[in-house]
């Protein structure tokens, strides 16, 4: 997960699919900037992360 830093990812987690720069990983959160704002997830809420397509 940690390569993906800076890249434009697809999150799924909580039943909720988050789409943007994904900032930072944690021991704990991830951190992603969306386009409506920063989005701080628990680690342990999140079934994948991947890179979009468009990034690819």
């Amino acid at each position: 997960m940690l390569e993906l830093t800076g890249r434009k990812v697809v999150v799924y987690a909580n039943d909720i699919t988050y789409t943007g720069r994904l900032v930072e990983v944690g021991e704990s959160e991830l951190h992603l900037e969306t386009e409506t704002g920063w989005v701080t997830i628990p680690l342990e809420h999140v079934v994948y992360v991947r890179e979009t397509d468009e990034e690819r």
